[in-house]
């Protein structure tokens, strides 16, 4: 089971950071190369805890969706999505929020497992693992250039 983890300093407060990885707004812009779009459930402004979520991005050359829902909220320092329904067997995300002396370390923690047994492990360790990092690290970058200019 893969675990991505991938730390990003931002020059921001910690509340700026947290809400702006909360929102579909956002979430949608710093996604625009998958084309991602929230299609039911909550589709703009803030997450809660407690809500849903169901995106449509093209990944790797194919339209998907995926549906989370985020579990855990500790304003603001921490919230959890988890896959419902979507093209991996499962998924957990921790966002995590340190405060730190000027501005914000925002930690990412994504752990999956691929679907289709032995052929899934196959496919991360050819590409998968390199794909989800790399579209992590390019949402953490795009929100810290966000969060940077909103202040």
């Amino acid at each position: 089971m893969p675990i991505i983890t991938h730390k990003q300093f931002i020059n921001a407060p910690v509340g700026i950071c947290f809400d702006l990885a909360r929102n579909v707004d956002i979430h949608i812009k710093t996604n625009a190369k998958t084309k991602e779009r929230a299609v039911i459930g909550v589709t703009e402004g803030l997450l809660e805890e407690g809500d849903i979520v169901t995106w449509e991005a093209i990944h790797l050359g194919i339209k998907q969706r995926l549906t989370v829902k985020v579990t855990y909220m500790e304003k603001p320092y921490k919230f959890v999505d988890t896959m419902l329904k979507g093209a991996f067997r499962s998924f957990t995300h921790l966002h995590l929020f340190e405060e730190k002396s000027g501005g914000t370390l925002m930690i990412d923690t994504f752990e999956y497992k691929s679907p289709f047994g032995l052929v899934g492990e196959i496919v991360d360790k050819l590409f998968l693992e390199k794909y989800m990092k790399r579209f992590i690290v390019s949402r953490a970058n795009e929100l810290k250039r966000i969060a940077e200019n909103t202040e």
